[in-house]
């Protein structure tokens, strides 16, 4: 049960996404009431009632990027967080999958909300040793070494537990 100070937790799914070359797709956005705040996340967003989360991950890929995915590999982790988006307090938990394309361009027209135009920034795609010397602000911050844990088959096959 939520006080009045809690926020309601807001289910989510977010896709680790590789192309041909092992880069995966990051979003760089921003706090559009703090433009000084900004970061690089998967893309990803919140599941729909009644919408199973792999489910999620494809769509919201397919609403951010314009890429379309016709698998969503393993779920690699969660991740729950709380943090302050438009002066507002938001508890999140994200479920991250592992997803390939072949396709570095969008493939459809991309369907952004009116609250993702305001915050995005860019969209790039990141070799392992470029997201290792990032010095932006990183979520989660153990992306980095996620990724390489992943691309040397180091990473756990039951998903992690992550929080902020």
């Amino acid at each position: 049960m939520n006080t009045a100070d809690e926020p309601p937790l807001r289910v989510g799914a977010r896709v680790l996404l590789l192309n041909s070359a092992d880069e995966v797709l990051l979003i760089h956005a921003r706090d559009p009431d703090d433009p000084g705040h900004h970061w690089w996340e998967l893309p990803g967003g919140g599941q729909d009632p009644g919408e199973r989360l792999e489910d999620t991950a494809r769509r919201e890929i397919t609403e951010e990027t314009g890429l379309v995915l016709d698998e969503i590999g393993r779920k690699l982790w969660t991740r729950e967080s709380r943090f302050t988006y438009r002066g507002r307090q938001h508890h999140r938990l994200d479920h991250v999958y592992l997803a390939r394309t072949d396709h570095d361009a969008p493939q459809v027209a991309l369907r952004h909300t009116a609250n993702e135009r305001a915050s995005l920034i860019e969209r790039r795609w990141w070799s392992a040793a470029g997201l290792s010397a990032c010095r932006d602000k990183l979520l989660p911050a153990e992306l980095p070494d996620l990724l390489q844990a992943l691309l040397h088959n180091r990473l756990p096959l039951a998903p992690l537990e992550l929080t902020a």
